[in-house]
């Protein structure tokens, strides 16, 4: 028995987390720390930069993805829970 996941609260959850870990390591690259991580988040991600302009582009960025993916994902999981039964 699978229990049906809410589609839209989990979606907007992970897009908040993802916002949060941008700032976080957007915050720690300006002073010093985890600049690495940054540079592969600048490949990874169109819109991310270590000035302002490049963190509001990169959080909008992240949560429109992880906005998308969750959805799409929760989406086939209950749809395959609701079918398998």
């Amino acid at each position: 028995m699978t229990k049906k996941l809410e589609s839209k609260q989990l979606a907007v959850t992970f897009a908040v987390w993802c916002a949060l870990l941008m700032v976080a390591l957007w915050l720690l690259a300006n002073v010093g720390l985890y600049v690495s991580a940054a540079e592969q988040m600048m490949k990874w991600h169109m819109f991310f930069d270590l000035s302002p302009a490049g963190l509001i582009g990169g959080v909008i960025e992240a949560m429109v993805m992880s906005v998308v993916l969750v959805y799409t994902f929760v989406f086939v999981y209950n749809w395959l829970g609701k079918s398998l039964k």
